[in-house]
């Protein structure tokens, strides 16, 4: 049976108007469904592999450093979130011969979607990256951290001694989105920092903010951050929502 608010579907990804054959839904959606979970599930759990990332991005801005959480595998990473918003002893050490002196820390974790890193991140750094270097802000060597968290950035940043840290890692897949990948920044980062203290852009995918637009959209948050000196509730984005080719960019 069709479904009258039909039409709407051309506005939306999301699932209306499915029609149903008697009491359930017609075979095609339910189908879809699951497949849709299915690509849910396989982005949480597929393996991550570091060193692939740190090759895709050694032509951006050196080699990459590889680090891990508390969280050995992937099964302790999903049940015990605190070992992975922390760094392993090793990896802290690390960090200890690293120059404190960058201005920005950024950090690469696979989070709860292997597949949203893997596929966005080359495409968001190659288009911020130049944008931070021609404003002269002096980055640290990328961190590729294993079964990371976004309060990981902080401890990672603290360590560097950098003004600001940027978390890239896959967000939670919904069942329409399992390659979405969020980007989280603080100033002044170090360990503790709470949820009030960073600012996120969220559903970067080319079905969603496109990476060139959210690295042109980061540049301009993280300037402004860098300008004022705060994060969190108090920096208020001011970019249009829609038609980025507006954005000049903040003087810092």
């Amino acid at each position: 049976m069709n479904d009258p608010w039909q039409h709407l579907r051309g506005f939306t990804a999301a699932r209306i108007a499915l029609g149903r054959a008697g009491g359930s839904l017609p075979t095609a959606p339910l189908l879809d469904f699951r497949l849709s979970h299915a690509r849910a599930k396989d982005a949480v759990l597929a393996p991550f592999d570091p060193l692939d990332l740190a090759e895709k991005l050694s032509g951006l801005h050196g080699h990459p450093l590889v680090l891990e959480s508390r969280a050995l595998d992937r099964a302790t990473y999903l049940r015990r979130p605190d070992y992975g918003r922390a760094l392993s002893q090793h990896s802290r050490e690390l960090l200890e011969d690293v120059d404190r002196s960058a201005d920005l820390a950024i950090v690469l974790s696979d989070g709860l979607s292997t597949r949203a890193v893997m596929e966005q991140a080359v495409p968001l750094l190659s288009a911020l990256l130049p944008l931070l270097v021609k404003d002269g802000w002096i980055v640290a060597p990328l961190c590729i951290v294993r079964h990371g968290r976004v309060a990981i950035q902080d401890e990672v940043g603290g360590l560097l001694g950098a003004k600001l840290s940027l978390m890239l890692l896959g967000e939670r897949p919904g069942l329409g989105s399992p390659d979405s990948l969020g980007a989280y920044f603080t100033f002044s980062p170090e360990a503790g920092k709470t949820d009030a203290d960073r600012n996120c852009v969220s559903n970067i995918r080319p079905e969603g903010l496109a990476p060139e637009l959210a690295a042109r959209k980061l540049h301009a948050l993280l300037t402004a951050s860098y300008r004022l000196g705060l994060s969190g509730i108090g920096l208020k984005d001011d970019t249009p929502v829609m038609g980025l080719g507006g954005v000049t960019g903040i003087e810092g």
